[in-house]
């Protein structure tokens, strides 16, 4: 399972853990680059940077300044072992375990909470070999130019995850132990993203060139194109040959019933996609509908927000997509708004009904009502024993859609009508206040400029990659 570059995404163990952005401060890097995605080879940017990736499982989900506020997907209103085995694979010279495979499957599985068929397991594991032969070329190519990574980075880095999940490291550890996994198995996909990342810096981006011209264009087309509607698109690409289009279709089918059954979209992007966006979930960014090939934007044009596709046909392969949010090119979004919340909530033993429940439920609703906004949340939450969580700075955009439509039209000291379930626990949230997001004027040169390169710096990496495959030596046992 790879692991984002340090500008993306880390570790994704969706249903066990969030989709966490830890490793997206740790060390400098670029995307790494595999296969580009069929997209036009020389896409408009969007007028603000792409926010972190939201999870494309089929719905939407709390990004990362509401994490703390602990709120449901879909609300309704009212968590090393190294054994050296027999090797799987020698990659000029370095051995891969079947233990690494096992290791790295478990980790996968865990991601889609136990829910692969067993049919597709050999297939998985064949997948995460060939991952790992990838990841090993990619350390290999940077040991060869002189990059070290210090052992101390790599695990400064694990701690830094495991604290985004709210354990220590020796409890991520024990977690992975636990699961089949290792603590030494994530810590190879680190040592491989940071190596990958430092040769991209040395051997590729110096480079790659922009020219002004080129991002000038680029800011007059958006320019002119102001107010008209942009997606946040994600993509799973399968390659195929007409040898094999048949095979590969169903395993696309598979994976599309995988995803509506609540499987994470980000999770099969990184170990089944062939594009460059794997490593970032298969994120492709906000685009417009004419950037895409035309079998693409169609059916971007349709697909409601939080859905997935099924396979689409392209030459080369299918591909299959989720809209993750939309908004307007060089246009204020109300959802860019940072709020001031306070989340009060009251906890219920489990199968507990709503009739035993309905008393508390109406004392939490008149609790808000009555308590004067704001600042008499912590008394009006003590005398029914509610719990109070505040957070400053929650972006509405990262909340899920119920959530966002019902806060924004809130005015300040006023609350949402209870949600959740009265068997877990149901909460409300009051407004304290909100930051309006600024006009938007003109996007600004360097942006276009960063995306642009970007583009160049991931094609080139993948060229990169597929002449290290080539050149391998790899003895498959």
């Amino acid at each position: 399972m790879k692991l984002g570059t340090f500008h993306g995404a880390a570790l994704l163990l969706a249903g066990t853990f969030a989709a966490a952005a830890a490793l997206a401060q740790t060390a400098p890097g670029r995307h790494r680059g595999h296969r580009p995605a069929p997209a036009a080879p020389a896409a408009a940017p969007a007028d603000t940077p792409p926010p972190e990736a939201a999870p494309a499982d089929g719905q939407a989900a709390p990004g990362a300044s509401a994490a703390n506020l602990g709120i449901p997907n879909n609300p309704v209103f009212l968590g090393d072992t190294d054994t050296i085995r027999k090797a799987t694979a020698i990659v000029n010279g370095s051995v891969i375990t079947a233990t690494d495979v096992d290791q790295r499957l478990a980790l996968v599985v865990l991601a889609n909470e136990g829910r692969v068929p067993p049919d597709q397991m050999q297939q998985l594991r064949a997948q995460m070999l060939r991952n790992l032969v990838d990841e090993t070329l990619e350390i290999e190519a940077a040991e060869a130019e002189d990059i070290k990574i210090d052992q101390k980075e790599v695990d400064a880095n694990y701690a830094r995850f495991a604290q985004t999940q709210h354990k220590t490291p020796q409890q991520l550890t024990d977690f992975l132990r636990a699961s089949g996994s290792s603590a030494a198995s994530i810590k190879r996909q680190i040592r491989g993203e940071m190596a990958w990342s430092r040769l991209q810096q040395r051997k590729i981006e110096p480079f790659v060139n922009v020219s002004d011209g080129e991002v000038k264009s680029i800011i007059d087309r958006l320019n002119a194109q102001k107010g008209t509607q942009q997606y946040h698109v994600m993509e799973i690409f399968l390659s195929a040959t007409p040898e094999n289009a048949a095979q590969v279709r169903a395993n696309a089918d598979r994976i599309v019933q995988q995803l509506h059954g609540g499987a994470s979209f980000q999770a099969y992007a990184r170990q089944y996609s062939e594009a460059s966006t794997a490593v970032l979930g298969g994120d492709l960014g906000w685009i417009q509908p004419e950037q895409l090939p035309p079998q693409l934007a169609d059916t971007v044009k349709t697909l409601a927000v939080g859905n997935v596709s099924d396979p689409i046909a392209l030459p080369g392969g299918f591909s299959i997509i989720a809209v993750s949010d939309t908004k307007q090119i060089l246009t204020a979004d109300p959802r860019d708004a940072v709020l001031s919340l306070k989340q009060l909530s009251l906890s219920f033993p489990p199968n507990t009904q709503r009739a035993d429940a309905e008393g508390k439920i109406q004392q939490l609703i008149q609790a808000t009502q009555n308590m004067g906004g704001c600042g008499g949340a912590e008394g009006a939450a003590a005398k029914i024993g509610a719990e109070v969580v505040s957070n400053d700075q929650v972006k509405v955009r990262d909340l899920p859609a119920a959530i966002q439509s019902t806060l924004l039209g809130l005015a300040v000291g006023q609350a949402t009508p209870p949600f959740g379930a009265v068997n877990d626990r149901i909460s409300v949230l009051v407004l304290c206040g909100r930051d309006d997001p600024p006009p938007v004027n003109n996007v600004s040169y360097d942006q276009v400029y960063d995306q642009v390169a970007q583009q160049r710096v991931n094609q080139r990496a993948q060229r990169y990659l597929r002449d290290l495959r080539r050149d391998a030596v790899i003895d498959y046992r």
